[in-house]
């Protein structure tokens, strides 16, 4: 069974559950949306309808995550395209990558801020986007911009609050830049 396969068996059988919680709550049924990135009206990344811009294009092997990406990031309110953009500037869409700090997998999650999210296997794709994209929306609400939660994505909370914005590490600023443009 293909992973894409295994996730959408899953994520019926959720609909199913969020279906049967809603009629045992005398909630009228509400229907799915067909397509996830319409899921939400507003989800936070690049305005709806847009792209990404001409020099900020997926490259194939990870818009290629596109269909394990898309229900996960409409979950947490963010939008898709933003979510394969962290992916492409973290890891190049190799679900086995590692950095020489220690970060795993497709979101470079560190293997401590993994278990804090509840991901077992930082190298499964779909564990690690799920922890990755539950860490960002985090720090979206706890930044309340995305400019500045992707910059803790990136190099921590703690240097976020340090210096009161974005901090002046290159390597942050040119990840700044390879995902927002």
């Amino acid at each position: 069974m293909r992973i894409s396969d295994a996730f959408q068996k899953t994520l019926q059988r959720v609909q199913e559950i969020e279906a049967r919680v809603r009629e045992l709550r005398g909630e009228a049924a509400q229907p799915m949306p067909n397509r996830f990135d319409t899921a939400f009206i507003a989800p936070v990344g690049f305005p709806a309808g847009e792209t990404p811009p001409p020099g900020m294009q997926i490259r194939p092997r990870v818009q290629a995550w596109e269909p394990v990406v898309a229900p996960i990031a409409a979950r947490y309110h963010l939008d898709t395209a933003l979510v394969l953009r962290v992916i492409e500037a973290e890891s190049g869409g190799d679900p086995r990558a590692v950095s020489p700090k220690g970060a795993i997998g497709l979101m470079q999650l560190m293997p401590e801020t993994a278990r804090a999210l509840g991901v077992s296997d930082p190298f499964d794709p779909v564990q690690n986007i799920e922890g990755g994209v539950r860490y960002l929306s985090h720090l979206l609400q706890r930044f309340g911009d995305l400019r500045l939660a992707l910059a803790a994505y990136n190099a921590g909370p703690g240097n976020v609050q340090r210096y009161g914005g974005v901090p002046p590490f290159p390597e942050t600023q040119r990840y700044l830049e390879r995902v927002l443009g």
